[in-house]
C-alpha cells in the first residue's frame, strides 16, 4: 500500500486507514487505486475476517481532492472525466461487494466521496463529533460514487433529498435516527468500541457470514416472493456445511464453536 493509504492486521481484522490529515483525507489517485488492492489482499488473507475503514486527524473523508478533479475537469477531456468516473463507480462498488464484513470507523468529518465510502460499508460506527453530508453540489459536482442511489435506499427518498440538495454536514447526533449509523460513541471510544464489534464478527462462522451478506444484497434487488425463495435455497446449500454442524454442535456442548469457512 501507499502512505495515503495504510493498511494493518491485527486481531482477525484488516484495518484500512486513510492517511491525508492535512487534506481531510481527500480521495486521491493514490486513494482510489488502493481500494482494490486492499480489498484482494484482505479476502485472500484467511487470518482475515473482517475489514475496517477509518481516517487519520480530523476527517473520515471529505470526498475527492478536488485539485486532482479540476486537474482534469478543466481540460474539457471527456474521456478523463469519464475515466476518473469509472474509476469512483468501480472503487466504491468493490468494496459493497466484498465477501467479508465491512466496518466504517467514522472519526471526523465525512462528506461526498466519504459519505458514499460509508454507504458502501455494512457497518458504521460514529464518534460523536462526526459531521455527515454529501456535499457535492457546494462544488457544482454531482454524485459519482452512488451516493445519490444508496443514500435514498438507506434513510429514505425526504432526507436523502434534503442531504444530496443542499449539500449541509449535519452532526452525527441530528441525523442518529435516520438509518445511516448502527451506532454513535464518545470519540475516544471510537477505537475501542469498533474492536469490540470486530471480535463479535469475527467469532461467527465466515462462511454464514459470507452467505448472510449475499442474502440481504441480493433480497433487496428481488420482489419479495423471489427473495424468500432465494433465501430457502441459500440456506438448503448452506444445510450442507461443517460450520453449520459445527455451530450446532459446540451448542450442545457448551463450548466455543471451532469455525473452518466450510
Amino acid at each position: 500500500m501507499t502512505d495515503d493509504l495504510l493498511y494493518e492486521v491485527r486481531d482477525g481484522a484488516a484495518w484500512v486507514t486513510l492517511n491525508r490529515p492535512d487534506a481531510l483525507n481527500a480521495m486521491n489517485q493514490n486513494i482510489l487505486d488502493g481500494y482494490a488492492r486492499v480489498l484482494d489482499r484482505a479476502e485472500g488473507d484467511p487470518e482475515v475476517k473482517a475489514i475496517v475503514f477509518t481516517g487519520t486527524g480530523r476527517a473520515f473523508s471529505a470526498g475527492a481532492d478536488l485539485k486532482y478533479v479540476l486537474s482534469f475537469m478543466g481540460e474539457g477531456d471527456p474521456v478523463k472525466v469519464r475515466t476518473f468516473m469509472k474509476q469512483a463507480y468501480a472503487s466504491f462498488a468493490r468494496v459493497g461487494e466484498c465477501e467479508k464484513p465491512t466496518i466504517a470507523a467514522v472519526n471526523g468529518i465525512t462528506a461526498a466521496g466519504g459519505m458514499e465510502l460509508l454507504l458502501a460499508c455494512d457497518l458504521v460506527i460514529a464518534a460523536e463529533s462526526v459531521k455527515i453530508g454529501d456535499g457535492h453540489i457546494n462544488f457544482g459536482m454531482l454524485p459519482g460514487g452512488g451516493s445519490s442511489i444508496r443514500l435514498p435506499r438507506k434513510i429514505g427518498e425526504t432526507r436523502a433529498r434534503y442531504l444530496l440538495m443542499t449539500g449541509e454536514l449535519l452532526p452525527v447526533t441530528e441525523i442518529a435516527d435516520w438509518g445511516l449509523v448502527n451506532e454513535i460513541v464518545p470519540d475516544d471510544q471510537l477505537i475501542a468500541r469498533t474492536e469490540a464489534l470486530v471480535a463479535r464478527l469475527t467469532s461467527k462462522s465466515p462462511l454464514a457470514m459470507r452467505q448472510m451478506k449475499h442474502m440481504i444484497d441480493q433480497g433487496l434487488d428481488m420482489p419479495l416472493d423471489r427473495a424468500l425463495q432465494s433465501e430457502m435455497h441459500v440456506w438448503e446449500a448452506y444445510g450442507q456445511s461443517h460450520d453449520v454442524v459445527e455451530g450446532l454442535t459446540a451448542f450442545t456442548e457448551k463450548r466455543a464453536p471451532d469455525y473452518k469457512g466450510r
